[in-house]
């Protein structure tokens, strides 16, 4: 199956978990319906400068952060530390975490979240 850019389902979230101004999600692929994959998410995130996607916390699943493009400051259940392009974050089993765009350009994030 094929899904070519710009034929993503698209939502807009404000406030995302508590978070600051909005959020673009694409999903690239429908969890159940198109993947058979223990996976509640599979997209890309937009953030544009000064936005953010609140603290929260993954019980009984996984979320994968990989960074495409921009800065960001991530909250490791704790522990912040600045993101770039190429860098990854994992959070589950209890974990939390969030993450602010701190860059001039978009924050361009690729979500995985897997459940077990």
């Amino acid at each position: 199956m094929i899904r070519k850019n710009g034929e993503y389902k698209i939502d807009i979230r404000k406030e995302m978990r508590g978070g600051k101004g909005e959020v673009t999600i694409e999903h690239l692929w429908a969890p159940q319906d198109e993947l058979k994959a223990k996976t509640r998410l599979f997209a890309r995130l937009t953030l544009k400068p000064g936005c953010s996607i609140g603290f929260h916390t993954h019980d009984q699943e996984e979320e994968v952060f990989y960074l495409v493009q921009g800065t960001a400051e991530a909250d490791d259940n704790g522990t912040k530390v600045k993101l770039r392009a190429g860098d990854t974050i994992l959070t589950g089993g209890g974990s939390g975490h969030s993450i602010e765009n701190i860059g001039t350009e978009n924050l361009v994030i690729m979500a995985v979240i897997a459940s077990y």
